[in-house]
């Protein structure tokens, strides 16, 4: 008989995660690693539910069925296939109701072993904002455009330090171009997800290095109770010479298609100023990628200024010429037991 776990203990049992809700509800947000097999289409959902608040729960039970009788041999043969040698898998649906129960005695009497989720996704959501609310000695790594701050995030968590890499989770570099050569970006409701299953893989007692980032990422939004933490949090700001700056742009962005360049150039153009923007367009235009930076920085520097400005934060300069993105991070590295006792 499947036995139902609460959250937290169902996310660390063994399993592939097998998510019953409507493709729909799943692109809207899911565990990450869950796969959807899906027992309704959306609009085979909507009419069950229909029924079910027009004419009650049996009518509502038996239209279900009829839809998904013909279905259920070829979803135990998938659910077998992901289960794996040891016939374990974990089930849920929306509240923890007939889906997914109603799939565990399917699947058990096809001999394989599952795990509920006690009040389903649901639950899943509420353990969320509570997990992404425990206090975290948070430091923040700034800088201007260019800075390489992405690259010195990625050398610190290859040199053991805990990472946090919220543009890697939300597919977008933070500005005009930051979508550029990305994949798309997840809903904001998916970027929780994310980001506090990422949480759940490390200590909450160890320093954690976030990029500083303004509430939105793209179009994805810092929950609120990171964003809090994240606004208390001391900063680095790392400040390297404006040629190195403009090195890592060309390299980051010197591949995209220049009619992308252009359109992100083109969405900045009222703060950069008609004039400033028809320069940088025709220096894209012209492969001028150098210049086209140079004047789009220019934007980018008052921006950063007018906001570390106007920060909350306690700032602490990490001023860097001709190093290594790893040389940088054993510098931060040295610098933790100082920084992160500011919410401890």
């Amino acid at each position: 008989m499947a036995c139902s776990l609460t959250c937290d203990r169902f996310l660390k049992s063994g399993g592939p995660l097998l998510d019953m809700r409507s493709p729909g509800e799943f692109a809207r947000g899911h565990i990450p690693g869950a796969h959807n097999l899906p027992l309704f289409s959306d609009e085979e959902r909507a009419a069950v539910g229909t029924l079910y608040r027009h004419q009650g729960r049996p009518a509502a039970v038996r239209h279900g069925l009829a839809l998904v009788g013909p279905r259920l041999a070829p979803l135990a043969e998938q659910a077998t296939g992901l289960a794996g040698d040891d016939g374990k898998v974990r089930v849920h649906c929306w509240r923890g109701g007939l889906r997914s129960t109603s799939t565990a005695w399917l699947l058990e009497t096809c001999d394989l072993s599952c795990t509920l989720l006690e009040g389903g996704y649901k639950a899943f959501r509420r353990w969320l904002r509570q997990s992404l609310a425990q206090p975290r000695p948070i430091v923040l790594l700034g800088g201007h455009t260019g800075s390489g701050k992405t690259d010195v995030l990625h050398a610190l968590r290859c040199a053991g330090a805990q990472v946090l890499d919220l543009e890697g989770l939300a597919h977008h570099r933070g500005s005009s171009f930051g979508g550029l050569g990305q994949l798309p970006q997840p809903t904001t409701e998916q970027f929780e997800n994310e980001i506090a299953m990422a949480l759940q893989a490390i200590s909450p007692h160890t320093v954690l290095w976030i990029e500083a980032e303004s509430v939105q990422v793209g179009c994805c939004r810092i929950p609120p109770e990171l964003f809090q933490q994240m606004q208390q949090a001391p900063l680095v700001e790392l400040r390297r010479p404006d040629h190195e700056r403009l090195d890592h742009l060309l390299a980051t962005y010197g591949a995209m298609p220049r009619r992308e360049l252009v359109e992100a150039t083109r969405r900045i153009g009222k703060r950069l100023g008609p004039q400033r923007t028809q320069q940088a367009v025709e220096a894209i235009t012209a492969g001028n990628l150098r210049l086209a930076c140079q004047l789009i920085l220019n934007y980018y520097d008052r921006t950063y200024a007018h906001g570390l400005a106007r920060s909350p934060h306690r700032t602490v300069p990490l001023v860097s010429a001709g190093e290594s993105t790893m040389a940088i991070a054993q510098r931060l590295l040295a610098m933790e037991p100082t920084l992160g006792d500011h919410s401890l």
